[in-house]
């Protein structure tokens, strides 16, 4: 098999395999539970805590209807020009399993919070703390495409910031929530600065050249 078609099939296999384990894992924790419900998975370390937001990584929001509509449009984009990117370095020979594998998982976490964005609100009931949402829901969605509420649950209060530290002190160290797309991204974005003459060769060049 020639390189090429060994990292492409390799792309496909992150971006196949993680998507369909962050959708899976999104489906269950909507079908199963009750927004805010938390379920301990690790002791007082590790919980499946249920909450939705607009889009954005780690659960922070971006403006109301326009915000979320531009941050769906955007991720969009990003992630057409992320797909066409890789397509162009691999088909250029520009491209290892390292550049292939890092660029999938940040198209993987960007596709994974999109489809929620795009399908959720259609094919889901509302999430409420009092009730379980349904799948598709005789009465329709609880919102239209492009509209639907990115699902998190992961939740890691590890420990709480002495008193005296400043900003955050009395706090728990990482407070955030988020869903397996989210960690996607991160991964990928914290290997690309690792990485970044492979994924950027051509501006390493321009830096040689001049």
């Amino acid at each position: 098999m020639k390189k090429s078609s060994k990292l492409f099939l390799l792309s496909t296999c992150i971006v196949v395999l993680f998507i369909v384990l962050d959708q899976i894992l999104k489906i269950w924790v909507k079908t199963h539970m009750a927004l805010g419900e938390h379920i301990p998975v690790l002791g007082n370390w590790f919980y499946l805590y249920f909450i939705e937001n607009e889009g954005m990584a780690f659960g922070m929001s971006f403006g109301q209807n326009i915000g979320k509509l531009l941050l769906t449009i955007g991720r969009v984009v990003i992630v057409g020009f992320l797909i066409y990117y890789l397509i162009r370095l691999i088909k250029k020979d520009k491209a290892d399993w390292i550049v292939a594998s890092v660029l999938s998982l940040i198209i993987t976490g960007a596709v994974g919070n999109i489809i929620d964005s795009l399908f959720y609100g259609v094919i889901f009931s509302e999430s409420t703390p009092l009730s379980v949402a349904t799948l598709f829901p005789d009465g329709g969605g609880y919102a239209p495409v492009l509209f639907g509420k990115v699902v998190d649950m992961f939740y890691f209060p590890l420990f709480v910031m002495p008193d005296w530290f400043p900003l955050w002190g009395g706090e728990y160290f990482f407070p955030a929530i988020f869903n397996l797309a989210d960690s996607c991204v991160t991964v990928g974005i914290v290997l690309a600065l690792i990485f970044y003459k492979r994924i950027f060769p051509e501006q390493e060049k321009l830096k040689t050249e001049n």
